[in-house]
C-alpha cells in the first residue's frame, strides 16, 4: 500500500518537487557517474523503493527511530523567541535525536538498505562531523566496517566529533586536496567507492549525489515533516504552518522539513544559505546567489563555478554548509520560485545562535544558527505559525563559539 501511495504521489507531482523515475526535479538531478560505479548505482536505483517499502524494512526502520534515535522529536513552542519577533515560532527539535542532529534518520535507513543489499563495508563523507558520527554510530550498531572521509581543515575545527567517530570504531581519513573541506572529502569517498565497488555501500549524508541518493535521503528524512504535521495539529488545530524554515548546504534537513509541504501552496518554504563573510566577498557558500547550472558529485544542480566551469572554493564558518553546490531538489525549488532563499553571514548566524541560547536555553549548531538568522532578513505577521528546523545541537561548535564571542 505504501509503495502504491508513493507511486501515485509521483503522478501528482505537478511542480516537479519530488524526483521523477530518472531522478530529476525539473531540469536538475540525474546520475552522472564513472562507468566503474554504474553497477552500484544502478543496483540501488532498481531496488531502493522495493526494499524501503517492504513491511519488514518499515517495521525495523521505525522501531529503531523510536527506541534508538528517540523519535518523535518534540515540536517546541519558543515563547521568548516568539515574543521578541512578534510571531508564533515552533522549533522542530532534531538536536534531541541520538547523536545530536537530523543525520541519524538517514544513516539508520541507509545501513538497513546496505544490509539488504549484502554490503559489509561502509564509507561516508562528513563536513561538520555530524553525518560522520551518525554513520559511525549505525556501523557500530550493526557491526560493519566504517571509513569516514573528512577534510583536514574540518578535522581541526570539529575535533570533538572526530574523537566521537574514533571512539565508535570508525577510521577517519583526512582529505588533503583542494580546500580540504566537505567537497574534497566527498571526492575521496567517491574514489574509494570506485576502488571497492562490490562490498562497499556509500552512505551519502545529504540530498545530493547521483539518483537515487537525493530521493532516498529525502524519503528517510521526511519523517521530520511527517511528524510536524500531526504535532502542529495537536498544538494549533491545523497540520500546515505558514512557513517552514531550514538552513541549507547540500540540504538533507531542509528536504526532510519541506517534504510533506512541497505540494501545499499555502505553506511558505524558506531556505537559509551560508553567505560566509558576505555573498560577494569571494568567501561565501551562497549557491543560490552565486551558482549556475553544473555537475558535481554525480548530479546536475546549481553550483558555484568560474566562467570556464572550474568549481569555486566555498567558505563558511560552519563546516556543514561549506559546500559549493546545493541538492537538485533545492535547485528546482529556487529556480521555480517555490522556495524563498536567503543568505546569512557568519556574523548573523553566530549572533542568532547566541540569541537562541540566551532566549530559549538551547545552544544550536552553527549550521542551524543560519536558519535562525532569518529574523534579520524577513518579518513575519503576528498570527503566522513559523516552524524552524533545529537541525543540530552546538556541542561540537563550542570552541568556535568561545573563540568568536571571547567567552573564555
Amino acid at each position: 500500500m505504501q509503495k502504491e501511495i508513493e507511486q501515485s504521489a509521483h503522478k501528482e507531482n505537478l511542480g516537479g518537487y519530488h524526483a521523477d523515475e530518472k531522478g530529476y526535479y525539473g531540469e536538475f538531478g540525474g546520475a552522472f557517474i564513472p562507468e566503474m560505479l554504474y553497477p552500484n548505482v544502478e543496483e540501488l536505483r532498481r531496488t531502493y523503493l522495493d526494499i524501503m517499502y517492504t513491511d519488514s524494512f518499515q517495521k525495523e526502520f521505525h522501531q529503531l527511530l523510536k527506541d534508538y534515535v528517540g523519535r518523535p522529536s518534540p515540536l517546541y513552542y519558543a515563547k521568548r523567541l516568539s515574543e521578541k519577533y512578534n510571531t508564533k515560532v515552533y522549533l522542530k527539535r532534531e538536536d534531541l535525536n541520538h547523536t545530536g542532529a537530523h543525520k541519524i534518520n538517514n544513516t539508520i535507513g541507509q545501513i538497513l538498505m546496505a544490509k539488504k543489499l549484502g554490503k559489509t563495508r561502509i564509507i561516508a563523507e562528513t563536513g561538520a562531523g555530524q553525518h560522520g558520527v551518525a554513520t559511525a554510530t549505525v556501523c557500530a550498531l550493526m557491526g560493519m566496517e566504517c571509513i569516514v572521509y573528512m577534510g583536514e581543515i574540518d578535522i581541526a575545527r570539529q575535533a570533538p566529533n572526530v574523537a566521537r567517530m574514533k571512539m565508535l570504531g570508525a577510521e577517519v581519513r583526512p582529505a588533503l586536496s583542494g580546500s580540504r573541506t566537505l567537497k574534497d572529502a566527498t571526492n575521496e569517498a567517491i574514489r574509494d567507492w570506485i576502488n571497492n565497488p562490490v562490498d562497499t555501500h556509500y552512505i551519502i549524508g545529504s540530498a545530493i549525489g547521483p539518483h537515487p541518493y537525493p530521493d532516498m535521503v529525502t524519503r528517510f528524512q521526511s519523517v521530520i515533516s511527517e511528524e510536524i504535521k500531526w504535532q502542529l495539529k495537536e498544538k494549533e488545530g491545523r497540520e500546515n504552518p505558514d512557513y517552514v524554515v531550514a538552513c541549507i548546504g547540500g540540504g538533507s534537513n531542509a528536504a526532510g522539513t519541506y517534504h510533506h509541504f512541497l505540494n501545499e501552496p499555502e505553506v511558505g518554504i524558506i531556505a537559509v544559505e551560508a553567505a560566509g563573510k558576505g555573498v560577494h566577498t569571494g568567501e561565501s557558500a551562497a549557491t543560490s546567489a552565486l551558482g549556475k547550472v553544473g555537475i558535481i558529485h554525480g548530479c546536475k544542480t546549481m553550483l558555484m563555478q568560474t566562467l570556464d566551469g572550474q568549481i569555486t572554493e566555498p567558505y563558511s564558518i560552519s563546516a556543514g554548509l561549506d559546500y559549493p553546490g546545493v541538492g537538485p531538489m533545492h535547485s528546482h525549488l529556487y529556480k521555480s520560485g517555490r522556495a524563498e532563499f536567503y543568505s546569512a553571514t557568519d556574523d548573523e548566524a553566530m549572533t542568532a545562535g547566541l540569541e537562541l541560547s540566551q532566549l530559549e536555553g538551547i545552544i544550536p549548531a552553527i549550521e542551524t544558527g543560519h536558519a535562525f538568522a532569518i529574523f534579520a532578513h524577513k518579518k513575519f505577521k503576528p498570527d503566522d505559525v513559523v516552524v524552524i528546523s533545529l537541525s543540530g545541537r552546538g556541542d561540537k561548535d563550542l570552541q568556535t563559539y568561545i573563540d568568536y564571542f571571547k567567552l573564555a
